[in-house]
């Protein structure tokens, strides 16, 4: 967890927040980075999530050890399957201020700073995760397809892919509001959340106010992922030479993919 003199040092603009041109992705978590931890942990039940994603990974694949953790965000679920479940977790994000975070919660991993759809990593995994619907920040089919491709290239010839997706479209609809309010010693921070949806975009749309002892401060996010259906998705990974099954309820209810290389598919 962040101090608040961290978070006040991140939030008052002092230019550290990280550039987005020249990059296939788009890093959207600039206001809140230091943030998303102290939000997160109040409705997010990590040591859950990991214990079923640890069970699961044991069940599929008795011999895997090594996980490459895509969109890791600030490393928390690749902290806990290593210090909890004995795996050895490296991780991949866009963002550097997430995985500055990461780095220091989970010191023994490798971090990547690199697009989910377009990284070239030194070596292959037993399982890579991509969980907290990452996916879905890639927008398009073309773009997951092309990240699936990725990750199977990075996969042992027995390995196992896992990927938690955002909502399918008929469970997204223009005019939903969230609400959350968090706080810690020296910080209170209210997130205020719209829905918009566009065609197969949903557009979130955050208002921040974080109150520390400086004073308020408000900021706005937009955060745009794509929605697909089931079968959308089970086509991507089939073109990715992956075969798929999906899973309804999953580790938030979003739902979970499974695959592993399909026969005849090369990861070279």
């Amino acid at each position: 967890m962040r101090t608040a003199r961290e978070i006040e040092d991140f939030i008052a603009g002092d230019g550290r927040h990280p550039p987005t041109s020249g990059r296939l992705g788009t890093l959207v978590f600039t206001e809140s980075a230091e943030l998303y931890d102290l939000i997160y942990f109040s409705f997010r039940d990590y040591r859950a999530e990991t214990a079923q994603i640890a069970t699961q990974l044991r069940s599929l694949h008795p011999a895997c050890r090594t996980l490459l953790d895509v969109g890791c965000g600030t490393g928390e679920h690749a902290r806990l399957l290593a210090s909890l479940h004995a795996f050895s977790v490296d991780g991949l994000d866009l963002s550097p201020d997430f995985l500055r975070i990461a780095r220091a919660k989970h010191s023994a991993g490798r971090f990547f700073e690199a697009d989910m759809s377009n990284f070239q990593l030194p070596g292959r995994y037993d399982a890579i995760l991509c969980l907290a619907s990452s996916i879905g920040y890639l927008k398009t089919l073309d773009r997951v397809t092309q990240a699936l491709r990725c990750f199977r290239k990075h996969l042992e010839p027995d390995g196992v892919v896992i990927v938690e997706p955002w909502f399918t479209p008929d469970r997204m609809s223009t005019g939903y509001h969230s609400s959350r309010a968090v706080e810690a010693p020296g910080v209170r921070v209210q997130r205020l959340g719209t829905t918009q949806v566009d065609g197969r975009v949903s557009r979130l749309r955050f208002e921040y106010t974080i109150e520390t002892v400086d004073g308020i401060r408000h900021a706005t996010e937009v955060h745009e992922l794509g929605l697909f259906t089931v079968e959308e998705m089970l086509s991507a990974f089939r073109a990715a030479s992956l075969s798929a099954e999906h899973e309804s309820s999953g580790l938030t209810g979003r739902g979970l993919y499974v695959a592993r290389m399909a026969p005849g598919g090369t990861n070279v």
